[in-house]
């Protein structure tokens, strides 16, 4: 193993480290692979339409992840994120920027 390599794998060691001692941020977003949609749609208290309207998915896109039969895809999942996070302050945010 050269100088280099190592350097850089005790670099990303360090810096692991670092972000479980949590002294520093990570650096790249973690999107788990699976989400519970019925459960974040049920967080904010709306029917899979309302759901599905407010926050701009198609209806049969919202019922499809519920059922397991599709899994939404990474970007989706992080915009499933924010609004398990704080479905209210984004609903402020979408209709502010929409208006």
């Amino acid at each position: 193993m050269t100088k280099t390599v190592f350097d850089q794998i005790s670099e990303g060691l360090n810096e692991a480290l670092s972000v479980a001692r949590d002294e520093a941020a990570p650096y790249k977003l973690h999107v788990p692979a699976e989400l519970d949609v019925k459960a974040i749609r049920t967080k904010t208290g709306m029917t899979q339409k309302d759901f599905a309207s407010a926050f701009g998915f198609g209806l049969d896109q919202v019922k499809q992840w519920e059922q397991g039969r599709v899994r939404p895809v990474q970007a989706l999942r992080a915009y499933l994120l924010l609004i398990d996070d704080d479905p209210d302050g984004l609903l402020n945010t979408l209709r502010r920027v929409h208006a």
